[in-house]
Parts: structure tokens; C-alpha cells; sequence
């Protein structure tokens, strides 16, 4: 893993020559953007700093990682304690002399640019898109975590499916299958979000977290899910019918069915997100659906459940190989309820790859 780091390293410091830089800092605070520092650095832990330049590539963190940074990171490793780590970092620019350094505007609070970056004597530049950049092409190791991730978020729902039944409620439900994917060997589900359970009526709300509602005969339920492998993320969304699915629920299921697999046919580098997008939506509208497809039709993945790119009306992203998207066509009738499916693809040079394994997408009757 060693090797993957320094190799993005330098790929970063391509990107500071580029902007002409001295330096480059990023800061976690509290696990705010842990994700970019485990990125570029391999270290995990909830409160870091990192200091890049051309020739040495620093973590700062404090006593309570001195252990886990020696195992995670190949970096210099500083451990303080004195003051936070973003006044540590900012007393470091000044002394080592940088005159342009990057740093991610959009990742540092006014208060605290304020407070220690403004008074240091250099040039601050934005450089907030720099990792992103990187992040967002993915190579073979981080799509096999994926894919990983997905094969356990596949399985725990295969599992818990068959202790299902009428009468369970929706945060009964979370819990089986939060449970069992921690069971399988992931970390945990997703990072920061809930799991999206779903019966009846409340389908019809797309991002709708468990409830004490308990499911009924002949109701959809709708699982928006996904597992952590190794600080990479599945998302998968799959929906069933407890005893029996309504002909206007296997009717909703067959278009989305449809819309989905049409945009992945279109699925590969140089195609733009918004045409993804008009690809699932024209089978959508063509069914008398159009108005109730209420969001883009997908997003990028990895370290966090929501990156670059975008699949929407309004996206502005051409795919590149590397790029890994999900495609999630739904349709949501208020006062009915709503269906989607969901999978993650990995664009290749030539098309694309499903991560998740898309052959269980039909409507389960349990």
C-alpha cells in the first residue's frame, strides 16, 4: 500500500508545479475531510494534518495515534499535543519560509483562516480541487475494495431477507442488516448516513431513514444500503414485496428495469453525465412516469458515498475511465409509494463494469 501512497503523492506534487506551489497543508478536524487524508496519506485517524512539499511529506497528529500513524502512513510523522493541529501547521509554513502555498478554501472555516492562516507571511492558494482531482479516478486496488464492499452489502441483504417478514418494522430491519454486514467483514455500513428502509407510502420519500413502521402484506419496501470495505463504500438499492408484489408495483419495477440498463449501454469514457442522465429519463417519460423521477440518475463513489462525477439534468462531467458512478432510476407516486434500483459501475476504457453484481435487481418477494 506503500507504493499506491507515494505514487499519489506524486501525482500531487504534479499538480503543485503546476499551480506553482511551495507547499501543499490539508487539516482534519474531527474527521472532517479524513477521507483526503486517507487518501493521500493512508492514515485514518480523526484529527491530522499534513504537510506536502516536493521533497518530504509530513502527518501531524497527537498522542492518541502514535501507534496507528507508524502503521498507516509511510510519511514523517510528528506527534504534538501543545496546540491544534491547524496552529501547528500554520507556525510550520512560517518557519519553513514557503511563499505560495495551497490549501482547500472549501475544507477550512473563515473563523479559523482568520485566526491562523491569514496571519502567516506567504501567499495562500486555493487548491481545493487538487485531491478531488485525484480521488476521482480510481485505480484497480480501490475498485476491487469496492467491489468487495459490494459483494458483502449483496450478501447481507440475501441473508437478512430470509428473516424477513410482515410485522417487522423498518428500524428492526436496519438493524439485521447493519448487523450482518458488520458480520461479513466490513467496517460498518456507510460512513456518515442512514440506511434508507422504506415500506408503503413512505417509499415514495427517496431518502426516507427506518422508522418504527412495521411492514404489512403486499407492501414495497424500498433498501437503499451500502457496506465500508477498507474506507471504500458500496451503494445498492434494491426493493421487496412482503407476499406479494401489486401488477402496478411489477409494472414500475420493469421500467426502471429498463431505464437502467439502457443508460449503462451508454456507459464510457467521453460521454457526457447529463446524456446518461436523458437516456434513463426518455424510458421513464415514454411510460407515463416522466414527472415523478425526482433526482439525477446517479453520482460518483468511493471514499464517500456522494463524489464527482455526476449523472444529471445538470451535470456538467464527461466520463473518464476510472470514473466509479452509480445509476439509480426511480419513480416516486405520493400517497403509492416509489421504487429504485441501484448499482455501481466502473468505467473502463472501452465501457463500463458492474461492481455490485446487477443480476438480483428483479422485484423480491419474500
Amino acid at each position: 500500500m506503500n507504493s499506491n501512497i507515494m505514487a499519489r503523492v506524486e501525482k500531487l506534487r504534479a499538480l503543485m508545479s503546476e499551480k506553482n506551489l511551495d507547499a501543499f497543508v490539508l487539516v482534519v478536524d474531527e474527521r472532517a475531510n479524513s477521507e483526503s487524508c486517507h487518501y493521500i496519506s493512508g492514515f485514518r485517524g480523526s484529527s491530522a494534518g499534513l504537510i506536502i512539499t516536493m521533497n518530504e511529506a509530513t502527518l501531524i497528529t497527537d498522542g492518541r495515534y502514535i501507534t496507528q500513524s507508524k502503521s498507516q502512513t509511510p510519511f514523517k510523522i510528528i506527534i504534538q499535543s501543545e496546540v491544534s493541529v491547524t496552529e501547528y501547521i500554520t507556525k510550520a509554513v512560517a518557519d519553513g519560509g514557503y511563499l505560495r502555498v495551497g490549501f482547500e478554501a472549501e475544507k477550512v472555516s473563515h473563523a479559523s483562516f482568520t485566526k491562523y492562516f491569514a496571519p502567516v507571511k506567504c501567499e495562500w492558494v486555493d487548491a481545493s480541487e487538487m485531491i478531488p482531482k485525484l480521488r476521482r479516478t480510481k485505480d484497480s486496488h480501490e475498485a476491487e475494495l469496492i467491489r468487495m464492499a459490494g459483494k458483502i452489502a449483496r450478501d447481507a441483504l440475501g441473508n437478512v431477507l430470509k428473516l424477513t417478514h410482515a410485522g417487522m418494522s423498518e428500524t428492526e430491519f436496519d438493524i439485521l442488516l447493519n448487523g450482518e454486514i458488520k458480520r461479513l467483514g466490513a467496517e460498518k455500513g456507510w460512513a456518515h448516513d442512514d440506511f434508507i428502509v422504506a415500506s408503503g407510502e413512505r417509499s415514495a420519500m427517496c431518502h426516507a431513514p427506518a422508522t418504527s413502521r412495521v411492514f404489512a402484506e403486499g407492501e414495497i419496501v424500498t433498501v437503499d444500503y451500502g457496506a465500508m470495505y477498507e474506507g471504500y463504500m458500496s451503494d445498492i438499492t434494491r426493493n421487496f414485496a412482503i407476499g406479494h408484489a401489486s401488477e402496478k408495483a411489477q409494472e414500475i419495477n420493469a421500467v426502471l428495469l429498463k431505464a437502467h440498463h439502457e443508460a449503462v449501454k451508454v456507459l464510457r469514457p467521453g460521454v457526457k453525465g447529463v446524456d446518461v442522465d436523458a437516456v434513463a429519463r426518455k424510458v421513464i417519460a415514454d411510460s407515463g412516469y416522466g414527472d415523478k423521477f425526482l433526482h439525477g440518475l446517479g453520482h460518483g463513489l468511493g471514499l464517500e458515498v456522494h463524489e464527482s462525477p455526476r449523472l444529471s439534468r445538470t451535470s456538467k462531467d464527461i466520463l473518464m475511465a476510472g470514473d466509479v458512478v452509480t445509476v439509480e432510476p426511480g419513480i416516486y407516486i405520493e400517497g403509492w409509494g416509489g421504487l429504485r434500483i441501484e448499482d455501481d459501475y466502473l468505467i473502463t476504457e472501452d465501457g463500463c463494469e458492474c461492481l455490485t453484481v446487477n443480476d438480483n435487481q428483479s422485484l423480491i418477494v419474500i
